[in-house]
């Protein structure tokens, strides 16, 4: 799959087949978040793989919307620096979409979550003082296989002359 059809075809699924995936294939994931583009080559992230129910279970009480993680084959739990500049942020939303993607070329779904009760996951997961954790990413092998091939919502997206602009603000596109 090239990288294009990976980025357009994509979709957030958060419903998970019962099938565990191999640790090659996890490997590769987490790999292609370590090999992530940062500001100033910081590599602000530490990732954490969780496969075990009762941990997963546990993570998907810490965020209003994770629990889908519960359901997962496995979770990656993105741990970073003090997000006390933008780039931290951003850097950890790269290596997130480069694992996100991995896992798609893999026939893998997956979804973020975030992380709203950070001190609880925090205790979870051993993470120790001084780093943050804000988000998680399920993976697993869809449900129902049609997630692999499901066209877009009609609505899901704003039409591209809605959100690009040429040279200045107002000069949008013409066409889609």
């Amino acid at each position: 799959m090239d990288t294009y059809q990976c980025i357009r075809t994509k979709r957030e699924v958060r419903e998970f087949a019962d099938r565990a995936i191999p640790e090659e294939a996890l490997r590769r994931i987490l790999n292609a978040g370590r090999l992530a583009g940062s500001s100033k080559n910081t590599q602000p992230w530490h990732f954490i793989l969780v496969r075990n129910r009762d941990t997963l279970a546990r993570l998907s009480q810490t965020g209003n919307w994770a629990g889908h993680l519960a359901r997962a084959a496995a979770a990656v739990v993105i741990v970073n620096t003090p997000a006390d500049r933008w780039q931290v942020m951003f850097d950890v939303g790269r290596a997130a979409q480069n694992m996100m993607l991995a896992g798609w070329e893999l026939g893998l779904v997956s979804v973020p979550a975030a992380i709203y009760q950070e001190a609880e996951a925090k205790a979870i997961l051993g993470v120790p003082e001084g780093l943050e954790v804000h988000v998680a990413l399920s993976f697993g092998y869809p449900a129902e296989t049609v997630d692999l091939n499901r066209p877009p919502r009609a609505s899901g997206r704003r039409q591209f002359s809605e959100v690009v602009h040429w040279e200045h603000w107002g000069n949008q596109a013409e066409t889609d």
